[in-house]
């Protein structure tokens, strides 16, 4: 008997096998997705990152069509999913051109509102930036995303940069920071906190020269961040400089 191929409906299948209402309950929660919170109007199953990275590596082979569905789903966890998968298949293929058209997807996903939770962007974005270092094109996408009104996309630039820094490059994510230092929601200064934080990890004059200018104004919560791994003496300097008038 042929063995039929996976679907998009294989997925959400496993996925509900896993489905607890308990923790789709405290998923909401934990996501903000009361009305005019950050997550507003996202559903959960309540399936676990771990259940889900589970459910992930069994389909890790499903076509890029069937993908698509999951993307579009009202599911969290499907979503998510989607983007485990893809990204995986994006990190282990050879082939410029997969890689190139894989990246195009999640930039797709990205733009029409399928990544819209920090999770989903977290998980993907990291690994997806691969395809922008040593690229032209990539900064002049980073800025452009930087520009936008979507909290998601904003936050994607400034985490797809965590892919130059592991290359040894620090200068598109300083950029990025800089460009998004001021951004008024919490979810983005974490992210530059968290950003340059990674920076100070590999090369500690670049932080350093960067919160010399910004950590006078910078958001307390990104300043935090940022200086979370320095030495307790050096942290308190630098929170000293915060001006809170």
């Amino acid at each position: 008997m042929v063995k039929q191929a996976a679907t998009a409906a294989s997925i959400s299948k496993a996925l509900a096998a896993f489905a607890s209402p308990a923790k789709s309950f405290d998923q909401a929660r934990y996501f903000k997705t009361e009305k005019g919170g950050y997550g507003d109007g996202d559903r959960f199953l309540g399936v676990t990152v771990g259940q889900t990275r589970i459910v992930a590596k069994e389909f890790q082979t499903l076509q890029v069509g069937e993908l698509q569905k999951l993307a579009k789903s009202k599911w969290h966890e499907e979503r998510l999913c989607a983007l485990f998968i893809l990204t995986t298949q994006f990190e282990k293929s050879k082939d410029a051109a997969l890689r190139e058209s894989h990246f195009a997807t999640w930039l797709d996903w990205l733009n029409r509102g399928y990544i819209n939770n920090w999770d989903l962007v977290d998980v993907s974005a990291p690994r997806m930036g691969a395809q922008l270092v040593g690229k032209k094109s990539g900064l002049v996408l980073l800025r452009k995303l930087a520009k936008s009104q979507n909290l998601w996309q904003r936050r994607a630039a400034v985490i797809l940069t965590f892919a130059y820094i592991r290359a040894g490059s620090f200068a598109e994510s300083l950029e990025l920071c800089e460009r998004l230092v001021d951004d008024k929601h919490d979810l983005m200064n974490k992210a530059v906190g968290w950003v340059l934080r990674e920076v100070g990890n590999r090369d500690v004059a670049a932080l350093q020269a960067f919160l010399g200018e910004h950590a006078a104004t910078m958001p307390r919560t990104a300043l935090r961040y940022a200086i979370e791994k320095r030495p307790e003496a050096e942290r308190r300097r630098w929170l000293a400089a915060k001006n809170y008038n």
